[in-house]
């Protein structure tokens, strides 16, 4: 088996590949086992069974490498426009390697550390990548990046918010209240509790001045962790209102043409933003396997996909 063929499986496969599609449930499999076995090897009751745990740990970690040793192996082949070397870097930086890397390291190499091993809750992130080319997960990780701006700039807010209500706590309570609010950060614990209506009860105020603000926090609290919701959800309405108008769109373009990718196309592997790159051409849409996905720079293009296109004119 080629280096080709091999990059083909161990990519998000299509439904009509069916040992890339094979390899991806195999994977997904191959999670849930391992995180199964973390789940179960914290009940006493089961300590019997911790050597299996351990073995069940151990075999799934194994996959992993070689599932990492095998991207890295075809990294210049997701690269196509690097040289080997720095399409291997560009590999061990990304998000997906640096997920692979820290899925083996808890085991392999920090196992007697507890603060090491619970990055082996980020083996889960494995789900997503399986699931990152699908139209669902599209429109999520679209909407995240189009409002990035906006979502950063509501939750600087309510950061600055839960500090200036830490503080105002603390200098209100500390003195009725020293062993609970012995200093600001416990004052954070309380502003975060209030402000994201949570409410735990372990600490609150007595004093006038606590309560009254307390008040004013939670009230403030409704409104603005509301924002990013809001600022989210107008983003969902906007990628599937341009979704359903983007046929008519394309009928006032005349210009525009689709493009098959079949099997050996050039263009298969490749992401939209390298496309409109190396080929001088903008992707208005992909369809797949009868979904409508909206060409964001990230999606690789998979066989049998139908590419909505325009050629630039660099004249």
């Amino acid at each position: 088996m080629n280096r080709e063929r091999v990059f083909r499986i161990i990519q998000i496969g299509s439904k009509d590949d069916l040992p890339s599609r094979a390899f991806d449930m195999f994977i997904s499999a191959t999670i849930i086992v391992n995180i199964l076995a973390m789940f179960l090897e914290t009940f006493d009751e089961l300590s019997a069974f911790s050597s299996v745990f351990v073995i069940a740990e151990a075999v799934t970690v194994g996959i992993f490498c070689i599932e990492y040793l095998l991207r890295i192996w075809t990294a210049d082949l997701l690269y196509p426009d690097l040289s080997r070397p720095r399409a291997v870097l560009r590999f061990l930086y990304s998000f997906d390697g640096i997920v692979d890397l820290l899925t083996i390291l808890p085991m392999s190499m920090f196992s007697g550390f507890v603060a090491f091993r619970m990055l082996r809750v980020v083996r889960i992130f494995h789900l997503f990548r399986i699931n990152a080319n699908d139209d669902s997960f599209t429109v999520i990780t679209g909407v995240l990046k189009e409002k990035r701006n906006q979502i950063i700039s509501s939750v600087f807010i309510i950061i600055v918010l839960i500090l200036a209500s830490s503080l105002g706590i603390y200098s209100a309570e500390h003195e009725a209240q020293p062993d609970v609010y012995r200093n600001a950060f416990s004052g954070i614990w309380w502003s975060v509790a209030t402000l994201l209506t949570v409410g735990y009860g372990d600490i609150y105020p007595i004093t006038v001045m606590g309560r009254i603000m307390a008040i004013v926090i939670t009230f403030l609290g409704v409104g603005v962790v509301a924002i990013p919701t809001g600022i989210i959800s107008a983003g969902f309405v906007e990628q599937y209102t341009r979704r359903e108008n983007a046929y008519v769109k394309f009928d006032d373009m005349p210009s525009i043409g689709e493009i098959k990718a079949e099997k050996d196309s050039p263009l298969i592997g490749l992401r939209v933003s390298e496309i409109n790159r190396k080929y001088a051409m903008q992707v208005h849409l992909i369809l797949r396997n009868d979904l409508s996905l909206i060409p964001t720079d990230d999606i690789k293009i998979k066989k049998n996909d139908i590419i909505i296109a325009k050629k630039i004119n660099t004249n």
